[in-house]
């Protein structure tokens, strides 16, 4: 039978006791119950403990966090939860040693393991990684429950060897699995922790109380469909990437066709439990609120390992309504892009209205929290131009809305939300912006002749902001663009294999971002932390000596465009929680001292 593993750390004792027990059933939950309510000096009657723990709806990794919410039990408080202990030197084989003897071998992949290229490329999205000369972790630990997760981070710790989380495998950088300089003889090897399995993906929907509990693992199309199953009426303002994992989304805001209505995915996070630097795990409680501020928006790989999360759901109508028009170049497209700008912005809140370029044609799709004939109506009265007729607009549920922007079409299956993904069909890369003030007729007549260009291929997506998105401060989470007009992303991608093809396509996305220069924000120029981009700069090879003040000043090219005011606070949160750095990767969050800070507030 399966076990269930279980770390509790006791208010009075600092031994990790770990509780194996076949099944999980509720008489032995009870037994653990009483257990840990006792050891702590805690005397409830029967029937309430019997209450208590038929309350819980998650897997059992949760339990943890359930007795942390419960009594503070469970986890160590934050002030005391940063490793202590210099970072040793890397010694791999050690780390392997480490991890047989505190883990099963099953959960386990080594590059002698004959299923470990299979288990590294299942997630992999980017053909661009996929080379023998592309490093590898030394290990990759599919880890069933938070036990193992803790154990790979305590071995990564004491050995030498950082361990990065992969949830859904998009980072556009692919730096939860891959490194720049891991072939460098001075460069520290490096482990990847996997977070797809079940007990880790799961999602648990509290419709009545219009939560949900979800693990990282979980994609994006699997937390829509459990939502689903649950309420018509509820949904989530995550992005549209059915395959997307839900642990990088939120670790780096996170957005889609609902943030004019309800902000960033990341705003509705209300728990969380993470595993530390030293292998402990906390809730929101234990690790207070400057890492639960970090975890939201901060970027994923740099604070620990969030395993789950607590999500506030929203209301949606019983119908929806979008439409999709195309407007090519020569029938007015430069014209309708320049009013866009204004307009989409301004909006209300109800209504989403992006455009994605592609080739010589604009296409215009419109998500609207309401029924046709407002849509059609507030079309008519704020951009005529457009020309959207009741013809244009389909109403649906908002999961069918989900379908059709995911999917493109209507009448598609619930059931492809659950599709995960096959492996890498092409190659990519994408780059990012944020546009404050509109953007001029004759720069959009720039764009399209890039996006002419013989032998390339590739696209522009325009997201508007506005509504919800303006009405929250840059610095309630890590995400500072909230009041950007938009946001820009640029993709370029191709399907031939060779290094001057690669060139070509890398030259023209890295131009066509060049020409956007003096279009968009500036001082410094703005991007999307979702959207990856190692163009921007990356951090020193990791066993260089350089102080925090030069690691920081280093960071700050890349980590002031991704977070602007807000990265001196994230790594102000890193010193504290992370001293020693366990958690990087080329653009992971340094730590900065208190000494050498610019605010003492942090």
């Amino acid at each position: 039978m399966q076990s269930c593993a279980v770390t509790f750390l006791c208010a009075n004792s600092a031994i990790n006791v770990l509780l194996l027990v076949p099944a999980c059933e509720l008489r032995v939950l009870v037994s653990i119950a009483n257990l840990l309510l006792s050891s702590i000096g805690v005397d409830l009657d029967p029937n309430k403990k019997m209450a208590i723990v038929r309350s819980i709806a998650l897997p059992l990794e949760l339990l943890v966090a359930f007795f942390a919410i419960l009594r503070h039990v469970s986890v160590t408080p934050a002030a005391t939860a940063a490793t202590t202990a210099a970072a040793p030197f890397s010694d791999p084989e050690s780390f392997l040693r480490c991890l047989a003897v505190d883990l099963p071998p099953q959960v386990i992949y080594t590059n002698t393991s004959p299923s470990y290229t299979s288990v590294l490329e299942s997630s992999i999205k980017n053909l661009l990684f996929v080379t023998p000369s592309t490093p590898t972790p030394v290990a990759i630990i599919a880890a069933a429950d938070a036990s193992h997760v803790q154990a790979a981070v305590r071995c990564g710790a004491r050995h030498g060897v950082p361990v990065r989380p992969r949830s859904g495998g998009h980072d556009y950088e692919r730096l939860s699995y891959r490194s720049l300089s891991s072939a460098s003889a001075r460069a520290r090897p490096f482990a990847v922790v996997d977070l797809a399995a079940p007990a880790l993906r799961a999602v648990r929907v509290d419709a009545a109380h219009r939560t949900a509990w979800a693990g990282s693992g979980a994609t994006l199309g699997e937390l829509y469909y459990a939502i689903a199953n649950r309420s018509l009426r509820l949904a989530f303002p995550g992005g549209l990437g059915p395959t997307v994992g839900l642990g990088g989304h939120l670790s780096g805001g996170g957005f889609g066709l609902l943030l004019r209505k309800h902000g960033l995915a990341a705003d509705h996070v209300t728990d969380a439990v993470v595993v530390n630097a030293d292998g402990d795990i906390l809730d929101r409680a234990a690790m207070g609120e400057d890492l639960f501020w970090a975890i939201r928006g901060g970027g994923g790989g740099s604070f620990g390992v969030v395993l789950f999360w607590k999500l506030r759901l929203v209301t949606v109508p019983a119908a929806v309504t979008v439409f999709t028009v195309h407007r090519p170049r020569n029938q007015s497209a430069t014209t309708l892009l320049t009013k866009w700008q204004r307009v989409a912005p301004t909006l209300p809140r109800d209504v989403f209205l992006r455009v994605v370029l592609q080739k010589q044609d604009a296409q215009f799709e419109c998500l609207y929290l309401g029924a046709r004939a407002g849509l059609v109506a507030t079309m008519a009265g704020r951009f005529p131009e457009l020309g959207v007729t009741a013809e244009d607009a389909i109403e649906m549920t908002w999961i069918e809305a989900v379908l059709y922007f995911a999917f493109y079409g209507v009448g598609k299956p619930r059931e492809m939300l659950l599709d995960r993904g096959a492996g890498p069909e092409r190659f990519f890369k994408a780059k990012s912006d944020y546009v404050s003030e509109p953007v001029p007729s004759h720069a959009w007549e720039k764009v399209w002749s890039w996006l002419a260009m013989d032998g390339v291929a590739g696209l522009i997506i325009l997201d508007p902001y506005g509504g919800r998105m303006g009405a929250v401060a840059p610095a309630a989470t890590p995400f500072p663009h909230r009041r950007e007009l938009y946001s820009v992303q640029y993709y370029g991608f191709w399907f031939e294999n060779g290094t001057e093809v690669a060139e070509k396509h890398l030259g023209w996305i890295r131009g066509m971002h060049r020409e956007m220069e003096p279009y968009v924000s500036k001082n410094p120029r703005g991007a999307y932390v979702n959207y990856r981009d190692l163009d921007l700069g990356v951090n020193h090879d990791d066993d260089e000596e350089d102080d925090d003040v030069a690691g920081y000043e280093k960071a700050r090219v890349w980590g002031e465009a991704y977070f602007r005011g807000n990265f001196e606070r994230l790594a102000a949160v890193k010193a504290k929680v992370d001293p020693h750095d366990f958690f990087r990767n080329e653009q992971s969050i340094p730590p900065l001292r208190s000494s050498q800070r610019s605010s003492p507030h942090w």
